[in-house]
């Protein structure tokens, strides 16, 4: 079987700024939700049979208490943010089993439902629906693999290393690094892109790398202030690699079986009345 992970806050996101307004019988707007339901309603006649879906239910989390300037729900449109609970409603009336965060992030559950799954010797891949850069450290040869349905590509192990310049497991390094803007959180100064990849490409995690730059051995500019920046902000680097870990340890369903989608869609039903 195959386990299709959907990035419900991103689907969200992505239908509202796509789609024309339109409204239900009480004047809400809908239009996002049933872009949503549509768009899964189309995986599941392509074939998909095992789905979940994980939502921010509130875009705060733990990691607002560990880092000022992280992300919050400042600025959404009210009505974007008034639809999040409207497709959790809609998407269990349909059938579909869904993870609604509110301690944790959405990403923390595509996660630990990745692994759950992975776990599972049944499992013949994992599909984890998002372009979002932090589930790429959930990524595991061809098994684990990120799908970015916008563009329909596929990101397996090798993908990742030559989108990034690091294995998926220096993902969290990688970002505490460079900094992730859409999380709110800077990085370390000096550092980019090309230096981390080249960097944790040899040394994977940043307590790995040597204080003097003169072991490096890399191809990077002045890595001597490279090197003085991440010893001066190391504990910062470690803070901002915390933020970028994504919790596995979730429990969210015993049983791959749980994820077996048994309802149905209808245009009386759930998509109508979302």
């Amino acid at each position: 079987m195959r386990i299709h992970l959907i990035d419900g806050t991103y689907e969200l996101f992505r239908h509202y700024y796509a789609l024309p307004s339109a409204r239900d019988d009480d004047g809400r707007e809908v239009a996002a939700v049933r872009g949503v339901l549509a768009s899964i309603r189309g995986m599941l006649q392509g074939g998909a049979t095992h789905i979940g879906v994980a939502t921010d239910h509130v875009i705060e989390s733990f990691r607002n208490g560990l880092w000022p300037g992280y992300k919050t729900g400042e600025g959404i449109d009210p009505a974007l943010f008034a639809q999040f609970p409207l497709l959790e409603e809609a998407l269990v009336a349909a059938g579909i089993v869904v993870w609604p965060m509110v301690e944790f992030e959405a990403d923390d559950a595509l996660a630990a439902a990745a692994a759950a799954a992975d776990a599972d010797p049944r499992v013949e891949r994992v599909i984890i629906c998002t372009p979002d850069k932090d589930l790429a450290q959930c990524v595991r040869g061809t098994r684990v693999v990120q799908l970015n349905r916008r563009t329909r590509i596929t990101f397996d192990e090798a993908g990742i290393m030559a989108k990034f310049g690091v294995a998926p497991k220096s993902i969290p390094d990688y970002l505490a690094l460079v900094g992730d803007a859409a999380d709110g959180f800077p990085g370390l100064p000096g550092w980019g892109a090309k230096s981390a990849a080249a960097v944790l490409a040899r040394f994977g995690h940043l307590e790995v790398i040597p204080a003097d730059p003169r072991a490096w051995n890399v191809n990077v500019a002045s890595p001597a202030k490279l090197a003085q920046i991440l010893q001066r902000d190391y504990d910062r680097a470690l803070l901002f690699r915390d933020l970028a870990t994504l919790r596995t340890d979730i429990p969210l369903f015993d049983d791959v079986d749980e994820l077996r989608w048994n309802g149905h869609f209808t245009q009386s039903g759930s998509e109508a009345n979302a």
